[in-house]
């Protein structure tokens, strides 16, 4: 295998003054320490931007004060001295339009969920990636836990039988009140139907939910029947989501996700049931993943970091047992994945099945167009939706 004499180089857009999101996706970028930012165009405005990079200490020539002058300058570089991904983490509606710009140039992508907001607008996505044959990875960071990947192995390689329920929960409380008229900058982009998109709850938290049960089972989405709702009076977006969902194997699926259930912090949890067994894991203890094979024997709790895990499980996994591993981990094991694939393209190599673990722009199309219908579905007064 060639190795790379070099770090990766990156650049970001969005992620600036404010921005917790954008911290998050840069500490776990660097964190294999082959990774390094070096260039950036960190808000909308170009005072915001540059002050931002200032205070990240982005040389003066590579902070930018927009991403049209990012991608300007970058392009002009020579191969190994321009940046080998952008990383976009701004508000949903500023999304698409540098995304396309940078497939366009040849740069890899890897970017904040849900993608961009209408299906239209991922068709192009996807077709871009296909003819320019760059890496895109979307961070659905929970599909970075060891536990998560685990419980995908165990479902893979038949031990829990065949899937034929699934429960997946994830509660919030934090939008109780309308937070959005209080300055909270991470409430008013999020409940803005021009930022964020026709799904409030549904796309930022709901998404993360059919990514997890996609991921993990494999599942296939039929038809869906969906409930959302508005509690907070004046608020513009659904803050409580209900669906049912039914699978094309004939399983059936539990989605409930809210951010206003009154004392839930981050609480994202999945419950699979087959034929044979069950699992079960919960985000806010992720280094355990529970068994079940009731009636023939006890629940069984596994924990991360032991030799009775599988491959991808212990790729994901960075400190020894009693050590716990949780949210920045899970985020660096996508950029691990991402960045060891756009690694291996430079040298030449093809990337492994375990380096291409990460969501990419298909699961990004699906999730868009499942956010989509749920809303359709909780407009209409059809039962049951199609999802084909």
């Amino acid at each position: 295998m060639t190795t790379l004499n070099r770090k990766i180089k990156f650049g970001q857009i969005g992620g600036g003054q404010g921005s917790f999101i954008g911290a998050v996706h840069r500490r776990a970028a660097i964190s294999d320490g082959k990774t390094e930012l070096v260039a950036g165009a960190f808000a909308s405005t170009p005072e915001k931007a540059i002050a931002s990079g200032k205070e990240l200490l982005i040389a003066d020539d590579r902070n930018y004060a927009s991403w049209q002058e990012m991608l300007e300058k970058e392009s002009a570089l020579p191969p190994g001295e321009r940046i080998d991904f952008v990383n976009i983490v701004t508000p949903n509606h500023a999304h698409f339009e540098p995304a396309l710009a940078f497939i366009n140039a040849g740069f890899n992508v890897v970017m904040d969920k849900p993608m961009v907001h209408t299906s239209e607008q991922a068709a192009q996505l996807v077709a871009a990636v296909e003819e320019k044959g760059v890496v895109f990875g979307l961070t659905h960071n929970y599909t970075g836990y060891p536990m998560v990947k685990e419980g995908r192995d165990w479902i893979k390689n038949g031990r829990l039988g065949t899937i034929q329920r699934v429960v997946v929960e994830y509660p919030q409380s934090w939008l109780l009140e309308k937070m959005e008229d209080q300055g909270a900058k991470q409430a008013e982009w999020r409940t803005d139907p021009k930022r964020s998109g026709i799904g409030g709850a549904i796309g930022d938290i709901g998404s993360h939910c059919e990514n997890l049960v996609s991921y993990m089972t494999g599942l296939e989405i039929e038809s869906i029947c969906a409930d959302l709702t508005t509690f907070v009076p004046g608020r513009l977006l659904d803050d409580d989501v209900n669906v049912m969902l039914r699978y094309t194997n004939g399983a059936r699926g539990l989605l409930w996700c809210s951010q206003v259930a009154a004392g839930e912090e981050n609480g994202l949890n999945i419950r699979v049931y087959g034929t044979k067994a069950g699992l079960e894991w919960h985000q806010e203890h992720p280094n355990w993943i529970s068994f079940k094979e009731d009636p023939k024997g006890p629940m069984q709790v596994y924990k991360r970091g032991n030799e009775y895990f599988g491959e991808a499980a212990d790729r994901a996994t960075h400190l020894p047992f009693g050590h716990p591993e949780a949210f920045f981990e899970a985020f660096g094991n996508i950029y691990m994945n991402v960045t060891d694939t756009i690694r291996a393209r430079l040298v030449g190599d093809e990337p492994t099945a375990l380096e291409l673990d990460f969501p990419d722009v298909y699961d990004g199309a699906r999730g868009v167009k499942f956010i989509e219908k749920v809303v359709e579905s909780s407009q209409s007064d059809q039962k049951w939706l199609s999802f084909q």
